[in-house]
């Protein structure tokens, strides 16, 4: 169903959102990739302009909230070459399987990612696009094709994928993974009306016009919940450290130490942080400075299976402080099953499975579909 207003709200680094606690930005991070300056750079920014943490979103996007000076916010994140387009800063949400290259998979997406991003930005009439609407690519492992997403391709080889949109195999396969994705969102551009994503179309179809399935529709992937974390073996011998942020919460400090390693990073869509291509002797030292900051390196951490909005006192429409109650249910044990703690009925952030916990004047009740 499509929505009942067009305004898009959706914040980005130049068109901020305001927020109980003062201005919002988001910089979208396609693929979720960030070199370590860059990191350092934002952590500087937003301890300077902003409050002293930033969030990491379900997207692998970064946000800055309690903006003092968003010119001058807009402006670091432009010298620090995350802000390539002005025009299209809100549309480049690109998801992308964060180990790609390094560990597993069929393919390796990361050019890929970087080939889509210029496209997107190449292409006036994407600018049009609603700021939720999301591309993926995933490298054939099936993480990020079970997100939803807008319209995506899922990896069946290195050199074929399959056409997905909002998550589905459309029986589609190409070769031409960039041109077809830009096909599919040129049509959703032109056919939207006030729906912001592919799933609030009525009609869906008229973004496959033309397209020939060449095998049967219709299939998904599992949605995964939990982040990769700990010491992870890349397949050329070198180290990848896996680090989850609680809550998403991720103070500018350590943002700095984060940098220091002086590594290639990924914000993952399951709020964590990926370090990549260390030697072992530097990636022991890293571990031994980065856990006691309160990143979460244990897979058996109860930290995640646990998720939370950004309730009060930054939303002015959440019932509770969610965050300070989604870590006492940490402190208290999870159960074993992922727990979306929520201020309101709108859920932000909600992961597509696990148990999603309204806030209500009488305390947390499961929200039902």
């Amino acid at each position: 169903m499509a929505r009942t207003r067009d305004d898009d709200a959706c914040p980005g680094a130049l068109v901020v959102h305001q927020a109980a606690d003062g201005a919002l930005a988001r910089v979208r991070l396609p693929g979720g990739m960030i070199e370590a300056p860059q990191l350092e750079a934002l952590a500087l920014a937003a301890a300077r302009f902003g409050s002293p943490a930033m969030e990491l979103t379900s997207r692998g996007n970064l946000q800055i909230r309690g903006i003092t000076d968003a010119a001058a916010l807009a402006d670091a994140i432009a010298d620090a070459g995350l802000l390539p387009s002005p025009t299209h800063e809100r549309v480049r949400n690109v998801v992308a399987s964060p180990l790609t290259g390094r560990l597993g998979g069929v393919a390796d997406v990361r050019d890929l990612v970087r080939g889509l991003d210029a496209a997107i930005q190449a292409n006036p009439r994407l600018a049009r696009l609603p700021g939720r609407f999301m591309f993926a690519l995933d490298d054939g492992r099936g993480d990020v094709s079970g997100l939803g997403a807008d319209v995506g391709l899922h990896f069946l080889d290195e050199d074929t994928a399959a056409l997905l949109v909002a998550g589905v195999d459309t029986g589609v396969r190409t070769g031409d993974g960039v041109a077809l994705l830009l096909q599919v969102a040129e049509r959703f551009a032109d056919i939207r009306g006030t729906a912001w994503r592919t799933t609030e179309l009525d009609d869906a179809s008229p973004l496959l016009e033309g397209l020939s399935p060449t095998t049967e529709p219709g299939a998904v992937w599992p949605p995964v919940t939990r982040p990769t974390v700990g010491w992870i073996q890349q397949d050329d011998g070198l180290v990848t450290l896996g680090a989850a942020v609680p809550l998403g919460v991720l103070k500018t400090r350590v943002a700095e130490y984060l940098a220091a390693v002086g590594s290639p990073m990924v914000i993952t869509p399951w709020r964590s942080v990926l370090v990549f291509d260390l030697d072992e002797e530097i990636a022991d030292t890293a571990l031994r400075v980065l856990a006691p900051l309160g990143l979460v390196f244990d897979d058996a951490s109860p930290w995640l299976d646990v998720s939370a909005c950004t309730g009060s006192p930054g939303c002015a429409h959440s019932a509770a402080d969610v965050r300070r109650d989604a870590a006492a249910a940490v402190h208290g044990g999870t159960g074993g099953s992922h727990r979306h703690f929520v201020g309101c009925e709108r859920a932000c952030g909600s992961p597509p499975t696990g148990e999603v916990l309204v806030a209500t004047a009488g305390g947390y009740e499961p929200r039902h579909p």
